[in-house]
């Protein structure tokens, strides 16, 4: 279904995923013009690239284990995570390959999207034990997913589709519905989440098809999408790639996180918390990262001032994906409220960071935001993954659930006295 939202003309040719790249340092420096028409046309296959430093040449996106880690794997990880006194974690499931954005139905069945493998999951548990199913295969990247009203919401690139009584047929969901479609078909950086409000509103963001560059004015924005009409309205500009967000239940007000730019170098700039305080926001890309550095080569005379600032700066390279708004009553009072963030953590740093859940504490204007590390031991040594959490939901009794789509598996943080 095509929205009243009248979109640019962008082209229509996908480009290749992260996966699928050869090694950066194989291809040599590229400085892409965005701005010419060959570009939109015929969109560069290392489209990662572009506008990179001689320091940070020769890094490249590292690839996970294609099946997984296994039970025992999964089991030493458990005892390498540190966390806050009175806490734990476990392995609620396994077997969740490119594990990204998690929802609950109705009836306690946790769906999960994917990123690279094309699925979307079901897991349920029967006589106690968790069993996870792929009830919908062959899609582009179903990163995104959300229940609401019986329905399954799966965000495919650039079609949202709806799955209607979704509980009661896990093993035939039928084609489903398209309720919005007014999206580029590119898969980099195309790759989405969804986020409600209190009217059944997803927000959607759109991120530019490159690292630095000049976007259409389809893209490099966040919109807020009505999947009963299949209208839209654009809520935020300048913003790069986003891949999580939530709306805080204090003020109904929408957050995200958002990854800058690559190929600067190890430590600028630095990934971004923001929140939208009025309709049509501008938050600086291409021309202002980090609230207060203008680009090198795309600022074009435009000053951070001009620009909404984040609400915090995270790190460089951080890759902040999926977050939650802490609503449970399980964890310490103290948390109520608070913000935890899912970091994937890095791939463009000589030494990664980042790879953890992170805790924000920040009043409800987005004022005296501080962070600190919640649950950390992802990452061994300078470049060695053992997992990298990708998104965070809540269950009934206030534990946490976290997806690590490097691992494929799903963890429960639990707190008890």
């Amino acid at each position: 279904m095509k929205s009243v939202f009248t979109r640019a003309v962008v082209a229509c040719a996908a480009v290749l995923v992260i996966g699928t790249l050869p090694p950066a340092g194989a291809q040599g420096l590229k400085k892409y013009e965005s701005g010419t028409k060959e570009f939109w046309t015929n969109p560069p296959s290392d489209w990662f690239l572009g506008d990179e430093t001689e320091a940070q040449k020769g890094l490249a996106p590292p690839a996970g284990p294609p099946t997984g880690s296994s039970d025992a794997e999964l089991a030493a990880m458990m005892k390498k995570i540190k966390l806050p006194p009175g806490f734990k974690i476990e392995v609620y499931a396994s077997g969740v390959l490119s594990a990204r954005q998690m929802a609950w139905g109705d009836n306690g069945t946790l769906f999960v999207g994917s990123f690279g493998v094309g699925s979307v999951y079901a897991i349920t548990e029967k006589v106690g034990k968790k069993q996870v199913r792929t009830i919908l295969k062959g899609l582009k990247m179903p990163t995104g997913v959300a229940f609401r009203d019986g329905a399954l919401y799966v965000i495919d690139i650039d079609k949202l589709i709806r799955y209607d009584n979704a509980e009661a047929n896990l093993d035939n969901l039928g084609s489903g519905k398209v309720v919005y479609d007014d999206m580029p078909p590119y898969v980099a950086h195309g790759w989405k989440y969804l986020a409600a409000d209190k009217d059944g509103w997803f927000y959607v963001p759109f991120g530019p098809p490159f690292n630095i560059g000049i976007p259409p004015t389809s893209l490099s924005q966040i919109r807020r999408v009505d999947p009963k009409t299949g209208n839209a309205e654009l809520v935020a500009l300048g913003v790069r790639n986003s891949v999580g967000g939530d709306v805080d239940p204090r003020t109904g007000k929408y957050w995200f996180t958002e990854n800058a730019r690559d190929w600067v170098s190890d430590d600028l700039p630095s990934d971004k918390l923001n929140m939208i305080s009025r309709l049509g926001e501008h938050f600086g890309y291409p021309y202002c990262h980090q609230g207060d550095m203008p680009d090198p080569k795309f600022a074009m005379g435009h000053k951070c001032s001009e620009f909404t600032p984040p609400v915090l700066n995270l790190g460089a390279h951080v890759a902040p994906l999926g977050m939650k708004f802490y609503t449970g009553d399980q964890f310490p009072a103290e948390y109520k409220n608070n913000i935890f963030i899912a970091e994937h953590g890095s791939w463009n740093r000589h030494k990664y960071q980042g790879g953890l859940i992170k805790r924000v504490i920040a009043d409800p204007d987005g004022k005296n935001a501080k962070q600190e590390d919640f649950a950390t031991g992802w990452i061994e040594g300078d470049q060695g993954y053992l997992g990298r959490p990708a998104d965070i939901v809540l269950a009934k009794d206030g534990s946490m659930l976290v997806a690590d789509d490097w691992a494929g598996a799903i963890y429960r943080i639990s707190y008890s006295k």
